[in-house]
C-alpha cells in the first residue's frame, strides 16, 4: 500500500515530517529517478534518494521506534552542524542504522537538562505540535529580588513580543539572598520563553535546567553529555500522547540478564562519549597559536 513520501521518510528517522516536506519542496528528494513533489506517494519497493544518496524507506512493521533521554550541557547547540565549529547535541549520540536521531524540540545554548531524541520523525513532529501541550518543568536560578507581585504576574500572564505567556506553576526551591532557585512549568516551547518571562519582571536567569518533559524526568544518575535509551513503557507513553499506535518491540533486553548487560554496555558508551567530547570541547576553547 502506498504512503505519503514525507510520512515514510519521517518514520524512518531521516528527519521530522516538516523537515522532509521542506526537503521535497527544495527538490532534494527523488523517486525512481524523478524529482519528488509534495503529495507524492511511494510503495515499499520505490527507489528513493536524498541529495542523490539512496535512503531506506521501511514499512511501519519494519521500524522500531526508539527514544533517547540526553543530558544536554550548557554550550552545546541543537543543530546538526555549526559553521562556528561549536559542539552540537548530536555529536555524542549513538549511531542509528538506516536513519538518524531527530530532536524533540530544542534547548538554547545556555540551557542544560533533558532533551529527547527519537528515531521516529513522525513521533517528533507530533510531540512538537502546539496542540499536544506537553508539560515541561524547569529548575531556574534567578538573580535579583523576586516579589509576590512578580510571581502573581508570572502565573496570571504577561505580554511578550510574540504574544501572552505564563507559567502554570511557580514553586520556590531554596537559595540564598538574591540568588534563588525555582521550579516552573509550562505547556509550550517558544524560543527562550522561560528566560523572557522572568526578564519581563526585571529578574535575570543565571541557570536554567529542564528537568522533566511530560512524565519523563531527567535521570539523576545521568551525567552531563550522557544519554540513556528509554524503556518500552516510556516510549509508548510518548506515542500515546502523540496519538500513535503502541510499539511492541524494543532494542533493550526484556529479561534481567540481557537488561543488566545492556546497561553495562550503554554505561561504557556514555562514559566514552562524555570523555571524548569533553576533550574535544576543551581543545576547541584553547586559543590557537599565532605566529609573530
Amino acid at each position: 500500500m502506498s504512503e505519503k513520501l514525507q510520512k515514510v521518510l519521517a518514520r524512518a528517522g531521516h528527519g521530522s515530517r516538516r523537515e522532509m516536506e521542506a526537503w521535497i519542496a527544495a527538490g532534494r528528494v527523488s523517486i525512481d529517478g524523478e524529482i519528488a513533489t509534495i503529495g507524492d506517494r511511494v510503495e515499499s519497493d520505490a527507489k528513493v534518494r536524498i541529495d542523490g544518496r539512496a535512503v531506506s524507506i521501511k514499512s511501519s512493521e519494519d521500524v522500531i521506534c526508539r527514544v533517547l533521554a540526553y543530558h544536554k550541557p550548557e554550550g552545546e547547540i541543537c543543530s546538526r552542524k555549526d559553521p562556528e565549529g561549536r559542539t552540537t547535541v548530536f555529536e555524542r549520540l549513538p549511531k542509528v542504522r538506516d536513519g538518524r536521531w531527530v530532536a524533540v524540540g530544542r534547548l538554547d545554548i545556555n540551557t542544560s537538562g533533558l532533551l529527547l531524541f527519537t528515531s521516529d520523525g513522525e513521533l517528533a513532529n507530533r510531540l512538537m505540535h502546539p496542540s499536544h501541550e506537553v508539560e515541561r518543568e524547569y529548575a531556574v536560578r534567578t538573580f535579583g529580588e523576586v516579589t509576590d507581585a512578580n510571581i502573581q504576574h508570572l502565573r496570571m500572564g504577561v505580554m511578550l513580543e510574540d504574544g501572552p505567556a505564563n507559567f502554570d506553576k511557580v514553586k520556590a526551591a531554596g537559595g540564598e539572598g538574591i540568588n534563588q532557585w525555582w521550579h516552573v512549568t509550562l505547556k509550550e516551547g517558544r524560543n527562550r520563553e522561560v528566560r523572557r518571562l522572568w526578564e519581563s519582571q526585571d529578574v535575570q536567569v543565571s541557570r536554567l535546567i529542564r528537568v522533566r518533559y511530560g512524565m519523563i524526568e531527567l535521570p539523576k544518575s545521568l551525567p552531563r553529555g550522557g544519554w540513556v535509551e528509554l524503556p518500552l513503557e516510556q516510549v509508548n507513553y510518548l506515542r500515546q500522547m502523540a496519538g500513535l499506535v503502541p510499539e511492541n518491540r524494543t532494542f533493550l533486553g526484556t529479561d534481567k540478564h540481557s537488561t543488566d548487560r545492556a546497561k553495562k554496555v550503554k554505561s561504557a558508551k556514555i562514559r566514552r562519549a562524555v570523555r571524548k567530547h569533553s576533550t574535544v570541547s576543551n581543545a576547541r576553547k584553547k586559543p590557537s597559536r599565532q605566529r609573530g
